[in-house]
């Protein structure tokens, strides 16, 4: 276990991957549909995406799990492409990927987007590998890209000539486009939304939108019907998620990570954004585990379902785990969201209105899902600040895809953005730092 502590962390990286990718794969032939795993996974190829489409009702479990093993697959082949970058924001690009491989990312609708990315690099005379991330985070936008392919304009299903052309033509400019917009992005919102990718793919969204269907009077599809997100299953995802992530507890302390080292990772007063460089192998591992545990925890605890959207969700909310989302500074969000659903379940009783925004609620728990991408607010100002940051995500969350018409995956991450565009500038003009009040308190007693 000492090699695995001291290896490189790049190897380590390409290793933990390989890890994920194989429990997909093995749980995928462990499905009791899996007589049904290759038809069910055309299913998910050729039908319409848009969000809040749920895989496990459209292609079964077992092909649902093989779509995300296969998706790992794709996204470890390109990190192991020689000098390939892998650094945090890799372990956020891999999992959101693999998320949302069981609702609204398949093994077809990538490659547009990606090939927009290498047309960007050959342009520009950088290094595919440096890009890699960039390709991951370009499938934000996957769910239009299927439905160009399959649907556009009208409502008949199947693929055309023209739509794959027309799906192709807007995920290479999607493609193209993005880089320019990560390198942006985070002088929008300061390093405070760590769905950072979030912003420039919500934007383009909500501009193809308008393009594609408002601006030409194209209607827009309904979203998939409501009794499919019955389809769920809450033994599955618990012991899925118990399973990969105690293994990776497990792993961790046999590498050395003893409680008292994870303590110090929840109790760090610093804004740590690379929890591998700082607490090393064991330590990042350990907060995959702990962390992934966590979310499984709170999930089951407010009674959730577990279709394909909320099972993917755990995996899109653990992404963060390298990028400085932990459990200590994760509560705020969930706390926020919790109190702020029942503050607005009591107003809508006293306005009449029809309330529909309940902690387990299917939106509630994607929309909480993301907004722990704005978990660096509560590290930076403290957790009350953490709860007004959720509280305010709550309120938007759902309002939010009408901009984009259900075509961003990155719903909530773009949230986030909005959030910190009109939050982050009221802190720096009215509220210290953590560690200003704590200079000020020391100065104070000296």
């Amino acid at each position: 276990m000492k090699k695995l502590q001291n290896m490189p962390q790049k190897s380590f990286m390409k290793l933990f991957f390989a890890f994920i990718t194989v429990c997909f794969l093995v749980a995928a032939v462990c499905m009791g549909d899996r007589g049904d795993m290759f038809t069910g996974l055309w299913k998910i190829l050729s039908q319409p995406s848009k969000v809040s489409t749920n895989y496990f009702a459209l292609g079964g479990y077992a092909a649902t799990f093989l779509n995300m093993g296969l998706l790992a697959v794709i996204c470890l082949a390109l990190y192991c492409l020689k000098d390939a970058v892998i650094n945090p924001g890799s372990t956020l690009a891999f999992l959101l990927t693999v998320g949302f491989g069981s609702w609204g990312i398949n093994i077809l609708n990538v490659w547009p987007t990606f090939l927009g990315v290498v047309v960007y690099c050959l342009l520009k005379k950088e290094k595919l590998t440096g890009h890699v991330n960039t390709m991951l985070f370009s499938t934000g936008i996957a769910p239009l890209i299927t439905e160009l392919m399959v649907r556009y304009p009208g409502e008949q299903v199947g693929f055309t000539f023209v739509g794959v052309l027309l799906s192709l033509a807007v995920g290479l400019t999607i493609g193209f486009l993005l880089p320019a917009g990560l390198a942006f992005s985070p002088k929008v919102h300061k390093g405070m939304d760590l769905y950072s990718a979030a912003l420039p793919i919500g934007m383009m969204a909500f501009f193809l939108q308008a393009v594609l269907y408002k601006t030409m009077g194209v209607a827009l599809p309904a979203a998939p019907a409501a009794d499919t997100l019955q389809v769920a299953s809450t033994k599955i995802a618990a012991i899925f998620g118990g399973v990969v992530f105690g293994i990776c507890v497990i792993v961790a302390f046999l590498m050395g990570c003893k409680p008292k080292d994870y303590w110090q990772i929840l109790r760090d007063p610093a804004l740590v954004t690379n929890i591998q460089g700082t607490y090393g192998n064991a330590g990042f591992l350990m907060n995959v585990g702990v962390y992934g545990l966590f979310i499984l925890a709170y999930y089951l605890a407010i009674g959730g379902t577990f279709n394909g959207v909320t099972f993917g969700i755990i995996f899109c909310m653990l992404a963060c785990c390298n990028s400085g989302s932990h459990p200590g500074n994760v509560w705020p969000i969930m706390v926020g969201y919790v109190l702020s659903s029942f503050v607005f379940m009591g107003l809508s009783k006293l306005t009449g209105g029809n309330f529909a925004g309940a902690a387990n609620a299917q939106a509630i728990m994607v929309g909480l899902c993301y907004a722990n991408g704005l978990s660096p607010i509560a590290d930076k100002y403290g957790w009350p600040f953490g709860i007004l940051a959720a509280s305010m995500h709550y309120v938007l969350v759902t309002s939010v895809p009408a901009l984009h018409g259900g075509y961003c995956l990155y719903n909530g991450g773009f949230t986030a953005a909005l959030i910190c565009l009109i939050l982050v500038p009221q802190l720096e003009r009215f509220t210290a730092t953590k560690e200003e009040r704590k200079l000020r308190k020391a100065a104070k007693t000296a």
